[in-house]
């Protein structure tokens, strides 16, 4: 199998499934910034003009996302409270698009919120080590989703903590922070299959 096409099975997830903008990583609080990860694991492009963030008030239009631009199929993108310049910087990162200066700030418990530009709910999720007991918390470093399916579902319980090296391509960022912000990696077994396959998913350091 061709990697594009390889590449348009594992990214490209049904879209009818799981639509197409999900999120795919989170830190709610970081030496260099909490921030959201989000990708567009469909098949066409997106254009997120009009697309707003919330955390658990739940307004759309709160935190206007419009300068992601349109996103690319296995795009993904990247809204921190930090200055975009100094999260690329202490993560390493180029050619990521990234939205700064987040005034909507996470807390322990909380809640993602990601509204299109017709201000119809695309994903959310609430998540909290204290409200769900034996969920992960996410300080100083980040969530993954454990398959593909988690996408959506809001359910925090199948979410993971990255660890160094793991099968995400986590790593420290210069205040060590440890995530992998920038690039969705599926799961696991598709990264193994990718690998094989010569397709690079290293971060963009």
């Amino acid at each position: 199998m061709a990697k594009a096409a390889f590449l348009g099975l594992v990214l490209g997830v049904s879209a009818a499934a799981f639509g197409n903008i999900h999120i795919t990583e989170w830190m709610y609080s970081g030496a260099n910034g909490e921030f959201v990860e989000l990708t567009n694991v469909g098949a066409v492009p997106i254009d997120m003009a009009g697309w707003s963030f919330d955390d658990d008030s739940r307004l759309a239009g709160t935190q206007d996302l419009s300068g992601f631009g349109i996103v690319q199929p296995g795009q993904s993108v990247i809204l921190t409270e930090s200055i975009a310049g100094d999260f690329a910087t202490a993560w390493g990162l180029s050619g990521v698009s990234i939205v700064g200066g987040i005034s909507a700030n996470l807390g322990r418990n909380d809640e993602i919120n990601i509204y299109d530009g017709d201000s119809h709910l695309i994903d959310r999720l609430t998540y909290g080590d204290q409200d769900f007991p034996g969920s992960i918390r996410t300080q100083n470093v980040s969530g993954n989703p454990t398959t593909p399916t988690v996408l959506g579902a809001n359910d925090v319980f199948q979410w993971t903590l990255s660890a160094a090296a793991d099968s995400y391509g986590s790593y420290a960022s210069a205040a060590g922070d440890l995530g992998n912000p920038g690039t969705y990696v599926p799961e696991p077994t598709t990264l193994v299959l990718m690998t094989l396959l010569g397709v690079s998913v290293a971060r963009r350091r």
